[in-house]
């Protein structure tokens, strides 16, 4: 029987799912949604919907291009969120006056009221985490830092 050339012991440790840094992300990940879910439910929005109306209330008035850069996401997946927002009654998106070819997405008196029964989620979801501001401050920047080192090349 020959040697391997990594230890068992080592290559059993590197593998255990408990060892991965995918998988404390992801199930942490199905943690926050489940308090969000809980959080917007009362808002009638999904966790989805929550991040566009994020980027709306930031600057209202925004091409459907700069919503898609801000959530890293691609045209085809924000669209049907932008539609269904719209059906609510929360954005308008209309084409740019200036260029034909962008859609400009702007929020309704609705969308604009939503926005003061939305105020209070942070502080829920602070509570929910259990950390205190600095911990989830320093976790936020830790977690922006490895999100531009797995996007700096295009990825």
């Amino acid at each position: 029987m020959k040697t391997p050339i990594i230890p068992n012991n080592r290559l059993t440790d590197s593998l255990k799912l408990n060892n991965q840094l995918c998988f404390a992300l992801y199930s942490t990940l199905l943690g926050m949604n489940k308090v969000y879910r809980k959080l917007l439910k009362e808002l009638d929005i999904t966790y989805p919907q929550y991040l566009v109306m994020l980027v709306l209330w930031e600057q209202d008035h925004v091409n459907v291009s700069d919503i898609c850069e801000q959530l890293l996401l691609e045209t085809p997946t924000l669209t049907p969120l932008l539609k269904r927002l719209e059906t609510r009654g929360l954005i308008d998106r209309k084409r740019s006056a200036t260029d034909e070819r962008q859609v400009m997405v702007t929020l309704t008196e609705a969308g604009h009221a939503l926005r003061q029964r939305a105020e209070g989620i942070p502080e829920c979801v602070a509570q929910a985490v259990g950390c205190s501001l600095e911990e989830i401050v320093m976790l936020r920047e830790q977690l922006v830092k490895l999100r531009g080192n797995l996007f700096k090349d295009g990825g």
